[in-house]
């Protein structure tokens, strides 16, 4: 969002950042966003993700137990549940801070754009009446398609399935089985909650799930380079790789670093922002694998410092990654699958070695690796047989990997906007005409019953039922007046 806004305020656009007390990422200061601080007692922050990033790495290590499994499940789903009872409770502290409500109108934005993965910024859109920009891939509960774009479960695979859209009958059942999940999630854990806030502040009329698929523009975080091709809705923009840019000069160690690898090259690892620390034996495995390379290696690690550590390994806090993945250098990307750094990898033709841990990871980098662009190993397989090193040779001395990557590469370039220009042209342009009311199909309006021609069936198999009954009917009561006739002769 931060890049997004810095190119909004580039074109004179004034931003307004609302934000809690506790946020974790957004800075109070900045010279593009003016802050609006809403007081809160909770955030979230890593002390409920490392939890689950232990019982993750327990399962993957072969810890697993039934016990194990089924806390792990109960956690996610608690934390999920917390994560949204606390955009909640801010949405509460917001709507009942009169002052801060009526300097927010008194403002008069033209727009809001929110990330609608947290529903604070959807119900504020609503108690300001100002249209609604999505900046997303992901909704408060599931991916952002399946809110109002049609999506045959036949070949549109769901988060977590670990499907692509090339599915077999089984496969199509686990897929159905995930639908279900996502439903009980979104039904009895997060919808209820943002339900609870609409009916105190707006009137049980107002119902959350039409808020959320009623924005104006839905700019999408993802293109159908990186994305399974699937049906879509005129209001949904594609904005994938919004984020990368050209590669901008290392700093001077780093070049120097990375200059040292000679004709080798240098292969570059991150697990991104999540995952502060592996546990000890990973790391070690991982170090002594990268010890056995010719290759450099920059690792951003936060963790221990392996026991095991080669001289070819520069271990670093942080990195600039978009400017070392356009190095002409770098030959390996050693990544956890977090869309911006899939993305990146794809603007800048970088082939992957994913260790997926949670989440989205696991299908980002499936979309990879069937693209022939990715290798993928699961944390339990990282110290088996050398399979993370014979995953990097194979990348590496594959020619294939890096061609496909550098097609797709190719490929993602080849537009007629920048997907940053795009996005900017798109939140203007709803600025200019008030939202894009034109653009939004009837469909988020509609009962379930209507959406799905429920009606329409029944109301056809009544007159085909009439239809095929009515001569019987029609048999029998001339049959019966026969029979009448009978007896009154008779007597």
């Amino acid at each position: 969002m931060d890049i997004m806004i810095k190119a909004l305020h580039s074109r004179g656009h004034s931003v307004d950042v609302v934000r809690t007390n506790k946020s974790w990422y957004i800075q109070d200061d900045s010279p593009h966003y003016k802050t609006i601080t809403v007081p809160v007692t909770e955030a979230f922050n890593h002390d409920f993700i490392n939890p689950i990033l232990e019982k993750i790495f327990a399962i993957e290590r072969g810890e697993s137990s039934v016990w194990i499994f089924a806390s792990l499940q109960a956690e996610m789903f608690t934390a999920m549940f917390n994560m949204h009872r606390i955009m909640c409770k801010m949405a509460t502290n917001m709507f009942e801070d009169k002052d801060l409500m009526d300097t927010l109108k008194d403002r008069k934005y033209d727009l809001v754009i929110t990330d609608p993965a947290w529903g604070a910024g959807i119900m504020l859109a609503q108690a300001l009446k100002l249209p609604l920009v999505y900046n997303v891939r992901w909704i408060t509960s599931g991916e952002g398609h399946m809110a109002i774009a049609p999506s045959p479960l036949s070949y549109v695979p769901l988060t977590g399935s670990g499907l692509s859209d090339k599915m077999t009958f089984i496969q199509r059942v686990k897929n159905h089985f995930f639908s279900v999940i996502w439903q009980v999630q979104d039904g009895f854990f997060i919808h209820p909650q943002y339900q609870a806030v609409c009916d105190q502040f707006f009137g049980p009329e107002v119902r959350y799930i039409d808020l959320l698929r009623g924005a104006d523009l839905w700019l999408m975080r993802v293109d159908f380079v990186f994305e399974f091709p699937r049906p879509t809705m005129p209001n949904v923009i594609y904005i994938g790789g919004f984020q990368c840019k050209p590669a901008q000069p290392l700093p001077e160690h780093l070049e120097d670093f990375v200059q040292s690898s000679g004709e080798h090259g240098v292969i570059i690892m991150s697990l991104g922002t999540f995952v502060s620390e592996l546990p000890p034996e990973i790391t070690n495995e991982i170090a002594a694998t990268f010890a056995k390379l010719p290759q450099k290696v920059i690792w951003r690690h936060k963790g221990e410092r392996p026991a095991t550590l080669g001289n070819n390994t520069l271990i670093v806090d942080w990195m600039p990654q978009n400017d070392l993945l356009g190095h002409p250098k770098i030959k390996l990307f050693v990544a956890h699958g977090g869309t911006n750094g899939v993305q990146e990898a794809i603007y800048h033709g970088v082939p992957v070695v994913g260790l997926p841990v949670f989440f989205d990871q696991y299908d980002n980098l499936l979309r990879l690796q069937e693209r022939g662009a990715a290798i993928i190993l699961t944390l339990a397989t990282v110290d088996k047989d050398n399979n993370f090193l014979k995953a990097i040779q194979e990348v590496l001395t594959e020619p294939s990997y890096r061609m496909n990557m550098q097609r797709l590469s190719r490929l993602h370039r080849d537009q007629p906007m920048k997907p940053l220009e795009t996005a900017l042209f798109w939140v203007e342009f709803v600025m200019r005409h008030k939202g894009a009311a034109h653009l939004k199909a009837e469909a988020y309006r509609m009962p379930w019953y209507s959406y799905h021609s429920v009606d329409v069936v029944l109301s056809f198999l009544a007159i085909v039922a009439a239809v095929a009954f009515l001569p019987l009917a029609v048999f029998r009561c001339a049959r019966l007046d026969k029979c009448l006739k009978r007896k009154t002769n008779k007597k």
